[in-house]
Formats: C-alpha cells, sequence, structure tokens
C-alpha cells in the first residue's frame, strides 16, 4: 500500500468516526444548541473571504475553539477561543476572521509590519525643515 493510499484510508476511518465532523473544536456547556453545517458555512466562508482579501494562494483555515454558553462573548488570541454566551452568527464569524487574519499574519509578519511602519515614520522630513 502506498503512503498516499495509507493517508486516504487514515482520512476515511477519521470521517467514519465522527473526528471529521466539524472544521473545528467546539465545547458545549450547559443545554446550548448550534447549528454544525451553518456553523461550518460560516467558518469556510470567512476563511475564503480572508484568503481572498490578502491574496494568498495557500488555504487559510485557523485552529479554532467555539465555546458556547460561556459567561461572556470574547475571542481569546492565547487559547484560539471564540466564546459566545450562545449562539451567535455574526460574531462567530468576526472570532474566525480574527484567528485567520492572525494566521495569515504570522507573528513574525506582524513585527516585521511593526518594525517597517517605525522606519517609515522615522523616515518622514517636514518640507520647511528640508528648505533651511
Amino acid at each position: 500500500m502506498t503512503k498516499a493510499s495509507k493517508f486516504m484510508l487514515a482520512i476515511l476511518i477519521l470521517t467514519a468516526t465522527g473526528w471529521g465532523q466539524s472544521l473545528f473544536a467546539v465545547q458545549v456547556i450547559g443545554k446550548q444548541k448550534w447549528p454544525t453545517e451553518e456553523a461550518d458555512k460560516l467558518y469556510l466562508s470567512a476563511c475564503s473571504v480572508v484568503q481572498q482579501e490578502f491574496g494568498t494562494p495557500q488555504p487559510v483555515r485557523p485552529r479554532v475553539k467555539l465555546v458556547l454558553g460561556a459567561e461572556s462573548n470574547k475571542a481569546l488570541i492565547d487559547k484560539r477561543e471564540i466564546r459566545l454566551t450562545h449562539w451567535e452568527p455574526y460574531l462567530f464569524t468576526q472570532g474566525v476572521v480574527i484567528f485567520a487574519f492572525e494566521e495569515l499574519m504570522g507573528r513574525d509578519k506582524q513585527l516585521a509590519i511593526a518594525m517597517r511602519a517605525v522606519r517609515w515614520a522615522n523616515s518622514v522630513v517636514e518640507v520647511n525643515a528640508i528648505s533651511k
């Protein structure tokens, strides 16, 4: 059996056992209900829009955990969690966009952009300073 065949078999097994049912992790506190298909569609749409906005050829698929039934609505960057008191499509999608952008603009790229901004700010000279 080739490596590709083994890989495809592993994907089929994971999908059949339920591992591949959602595109992101979910933790439900209490008896919260949420539409799995809608959430998956919103996740993919948010990722596609970020990918298209920045013109990157590689797919953007951030690792995200949705926590439903949280005390407040927020995105925890360090834990990569979107915490919602109840299912709210717009807030979920907004969180996915934030994490997709962060994945696309990794820490190294963020620091490089910040350094470039400082250089640009320091390279600006007032016109009246040049003529003196």
